[in-house]
């Protein structure tokens, strides 16, 4: 460990290195002019500092206050060397940070006694300071994990819906594009945008537990089917919620709300306005973007155009219109996501539709 120590006499230097050099895994850097160690101290951080108060250019205080101005030394003990036992000394230093008083003449062993509880002091920090700074990379390395955990099972979920779900692939692709762009658009934050992106595959999973008669419809559904249909907002939810994992307590949230409507029409709780939950309400968008103009093996696409169109009719009723607007404000964006990731279901001409 490094003890510096400042004192403009050398014999002082030397009696004081040679004290040091007894203590066990202790070296002295010995500096005469403190200017000289104001400089060395830009660039090193002793494990002791050892400061004569009687000093020219700089005294023992003045050094001491500019050590306690580095945030890099804050915590290094400092040792004040002093002749003058006045009190109001010993008070000015103890003010300024001094941790411990050494009078001259010194005595050898209690100098040694006091710089060897100092260190032990000094590492017992170091050993805190290091454990902390594991514990908190450890608990970092666990959250990282966590997350990629949580994301690997909304992928895995996600896929195994869809080998019950007549829904491609590529829909559950393209709304999730859609719902990072609503959420960038509308001012979400890049961190909030990512998450929905990862979270919104899964706002359908519910539908695993929809009968395959149901599910599989070609064709409209009767009332009686579409309420069994409707449940599975409800189902998505209690796959999903009361997670320790956050994206799937977002997943939850999302595949409960995503079919509610901005005028309180929608389904299963009838919310209206910004009692839907945000997530939800930005999905909502998406995925009825993409349902319009998607095949499907009972109708035909529609145009973005036409699907706009809709989407307009239904500002402040469906849709909530702040997110509509922003979801309009990025057109551009809405149709390359929509020519880059294609169904792989063959297009029904409109005789078939």
């Amino acid at each position: 460990m490094n003890i510096l120590i400042v004192d403009d006499d050398r014999t002082n230097l030397f009696i004081m290195a040679a004290v040091v050099r007894r203590l066990d895994d202790a070296e002295p850097v010995t500096m005469e002019n403190p200017l000289d160690a104001v400089e060395w101290l830009r660039g090193n951080e002793p494990d002791l500092i050892l400061l004569d108060q009687m000093m020219p250019e700089m005294d023992g205080m003045e050094l001491l206050r500019r050590i306690r101005d580095d945030a890099r030394l804050d915590t290094v003990p400092v040792v004040m060397i002093t002749a003058n036992t006045a009190v109001d000394i010993r008070v000015r230093a103890l003010d300024e940070g001094c941790n411990d008083f050494l009078t001259k003449p010194i005595i050898v062993p209690e100098v040694q006694a006091r710089l060897r509880n100092l260190l032990a002091l000094r590492q017992s920090r170091a050993l805190l300071r290091d454990r902390a700074a594991l514990l908190a990379a450890e608990v970092e390395r666990v959250t990282a994990a966590l997350q990629r955990q949580g994301e690997e099972l909304v992928t895995r979920l996600s896929r195994a819906a869809e080998y019950r779900d007549p829904e491609t692939g590529a829909h559950i692709e393209r709304m999730a594009l859609y719902s990072k762009l609503i959420a960038e658009a509308a001012g979400c934050g890049a961190a909030f945008a990512q998450e929905v992106t990862k979270a919104a595959p899964m706002h359908d999973i519910g539908k695993i537990g929809i009968p395959d008669m149901i599910l599989l419809k070609a064709g409209r559904l009767t009332p009686e089917e579409m309420t069994v249909m409707r449940q599975h907002a409800a189902i998505g939810h209690r796959i999903l919620a009361n997670s320790d994992i956050p994206l799937l307590r977002l997943a939850a949230e999302i595949a409960l709300s995503h079919h509610e409507k901005f005028d309180g029409s929608g389904y299963p709780n009838r919310l209206a306005g910004n009692a839907i939950p945000l997530p939800g309400r930005i999905v909502a968008i998406a995925d009825v973007f993409d349902a319009l103009t998607s095949v499907r093996p009972y109708k035909r696409s529609w145009t973005p155009e036409e699907a706009r169109s809709f989407m307009i009719e239904n500002r402040g009723r469906h849709f909530d219109p702040a997110l509509l607007d922003a979801f309009l404000s990025r057109w551009d964006d809405v149709c390359r996501i929509h020519r880059d990731n294609i169904d792989d279901l063959p297009a029904l001409t409109p005789d078939e539709a």
